[in-house]
């Protein structure tokens, strides 16, 4: 379906028509509790029946001081009565409750839209914390935007009263207040939010209460105050969608379900060793809740323990996972190559998140495509899959598993911190719908009465042996072995051959994917824009809308990162041109020129923020100049 909404600039919600989508960002102090507001309000908007897309946006420091620039935390949502895409451009409303959030914030802010100051906070401390000479709500440089200030502070305190908490305690009720104004701007139903505090704070009932008054009263204040000019109600309609059943999800909890899902189809138990790391660290909380399903979780000492630990189960027999970001990727690299060189399976999930070292830790990027197609040492060829939204992470983890037991080969599947939180609608899939992949483990000799462990079937996978069955002991470990037997053999011959045929099993995985297709536009043309991961929404819509036009511009959008689509150089050489927008300095830019001699050309962005469809589209429009 296309989306409406984000082919052209929306509507302004203070100009009486009713807007197909609106964006809001809510954005306060680290401790505001902005990511609960936003997440709250998701399921709301979801229950309302509108499509969704969300971007979480969370300070780099674990608590950066409190009212500073750096220590801003922020939630967009767009959500809408057509099919959305991606989190949004530019905000219609900026929730700000402090000076340092306003200031952060307000150049994303379209002009017209309306901004929601708690005035409690833009005290001479915040102000000066802010780095503002004057308060931004009285000298006039908000001029260009509604502004609607008054004391949320003051407000919160006021209705939680009756229930005697202490004035800190009362201030932590300021974000439950500020979702009950948004509730009310935008016709939500409350009766979701009221159960899940009542299910949070169960063994403090009282808590409970007061957090309720306030999401009340800031719902009353909008029902009731007599305000003029900018303070709107709304409803956006429900969007028109496929019969079934439907839940917000994030990446993390796709990943998740869809390794369990994985480890299901493959009929194998799951083991997966992790260590905690932004933004990864999601993944183990979900999987500790699904024992159930033949999960088992570690969380190891470190990186290095816990993919050894991985590797260990699949040698056992069951299908070992780990996951973890760009440094805890690269500490696991050796023992990658122990994976490779055993030719066990093993799914390798890798959140990206702003690098080098530390980074941008809890920023986004995509600059681990070289760490996953060539990072390690050796010839040392992997698969590697990219998922490109919250949803399409299921499928791509059920893939991930797949080749990893198919192959007997260790698989990369790539998210980033964009994909890992942010959330979006999902329909929930049709278990039937999916294939299942049984293992077979080797129960006798395969060659008379001698066992060749590294006998090769016809997509080149080894044997899976299982430890302790009668007589199919036989080595196994990380030095060259022979062909045949896995004996060590560091002959050159040995070496020559079994370089070759990881290779050949790895490039072979190419086979059993689907050929590449265009997501918008011809097969030929003047331009493709090719992308992977989480820039499909702006590069999906930046093309929709040049197509509309009359430019000559087509979205390809690649999966399988290694080995690419078998179809996908004859594809790229039917465009006069090539335009890779990637969220780093040009890596599957570098692939594809390396692979198929087409002239890529860059678009770069390493600011730890999503692309915006504009930003896309002013390339599309520069490049065919």
């Amino acid at each position: 379906m296309a989306s409406v909404a984000e082919d052209r600039p929306a509507d302004s919600m203070m100009e009486g028509s009713t807007p197909e989508a609106v964006v809001v960002r809510f954005a306060g102090d680290s401790g505001d509790g902005m990511q609960l507001t936003g997440g709250q309000f998701t399921l709301s908007t979801a229950l309302a029946g509108n499509d969704l897309a969300t971007f979480p946006d969370f300070p780099a420091e674990i608590r950066a001081p409190q009212g500073t620039l750096f220590g801003v935390s922020a939630f967009q949502i767009n959500f809408g009565s057509t099919a959305i895409e991606t989190a949004g451009d530019a905000p219609d409303v900026l929730v700000a409750m402090n000076p340092a959030a306003l200031k952060t914030n307000l150049a994303a802010l379209k002009p017209g839209g309306l901004i929601i100051a708690d005035t409690g906070e833009f005290n001479r401390r915040n102000l000066d914390k802010a780095k503002y000479d004057a308060s931004p709500l009285e000298d006039g440089s908000l001029a260009k935007w509604d502004v609607l200030a008054f004391d949320i502070s003051a407000l919160t305190v006021e209705a939680v009263k009756p229930f005697g908490l202490g004035n800190k305690e009362a201030l932590r009720c300021k974000n439950m207040w500020t979702l009950g104004l948004a509730l009310w701007m935008f016709d939500r139903p409350r009766d979701p939010i009221y159960n899940w505090l009542r299910g949070k704070f169960a063994k403090s009932p009282e808590l409970a209460d007061a957090n309720i008054a306030a999401l009340d009263a800031g719902h009353a204040y909008g029902e009731t105050a007599e305000l003029a000019g900018p303070l709107k109600k709304l409803h956006i309609d429900p969007v028109e969608s496929e019969p079934g059943l439907y839940r917000t999800i994030t990446g993390a909890e796709a990943v998740s379900l869809g390794l369990v899902a994985g480890a299901q189809l493959a009929r194998l138990p799951m083991f997966f060793g992790g260590y905690p790391i932004t933004p990864a660290s999601a993944i183990l909380h979900n999987l500790v809740k699904m024992k159930e399903f033949g999960v088992t979780t570690f969380q190891a000492e470190d990186e290095i323990a816990a993919i050894c630990s991985a590797i260990g189960a699949s040698y056992a027999g069951q299908l070992g996972v780990t996951s973890s970001s760009g440094p805890g990727i690269a500490l696991k690299g050796e023992a990658m190559g122990l994976a490779i060189m055993t030719e066990l399976p093993l799914v390798i999930v890798n959140s990206q998140r702003g690098g080098p070292s530390t980074g941008l830790p809890t920023k986004t990027e995509q600059s681990d495509l070289y760490q996953a197609v060539f990072g390690r040492n050796g010839d040392a060829p992997m698969p590697v899959i990219a998922a490109r939204s919250p949803a399409d992470a299921f499928e791509c983890a059920v893939e991930a598993c797949r080749i990893a037991t198919q192959y007997m080969t260790p698989v990369m599947l790539l998210t980033d911190g964009y994909i890992g939180n942010a959330a979006e609608p999902w329909k929930v899939p049709d278990p039937a719908d999916f294939a299942p992949f049984p293992v077979s483990f080797l129960q006798e000799k395969n060659h008379g009465d001698q066992l060749l462990p590294f006998a090769r079937d016809e997509k080149g996978a080894r044997p899976w042996v299982k430890p302790g069955t009668p007589g199919l002991m036989h080595r196994i470990g990380g030095i060259e072995k022979n062909p045949g037997t896995g004996n060590i053999d560091y002959s050159p011959e040995a070496h020559q051959t079994m370089t070759e045929a990881r290779r050949d099993k790895v490039l072979g995985v190419a086979n059993s994917i689907p050929d590449q297709e265009v997501c918008l536009g011809e097969a030929s043309g003047r331009m493709a824009v090719v992308g992977w991961g989480s820039t499909f929404g702006p590069i999906h819509q930046a093309v929709r809308r040049a197509r509309r036009r009359g430019v000559d511009v087509a979205h390809i959008h690649i999966r399988h990162i290694w080995p690419l689509p078998k179809n996908l150089g004859e594809l790229l050489k039917g465009y006069d041109h090539v335009l890779v927008p990637e969220m780093n300095t040009g890596q599957l830019k570098t692939v594809l020129r390396d692979q198929y001699l087409v002239d890529a050309k860059p678009l770069n962005k390493v600011s730890g923020q999503p692309f915006t469809i504009a930003e896309i589209e002013a390339a599309i429009e520069g490049a065919l100049a």
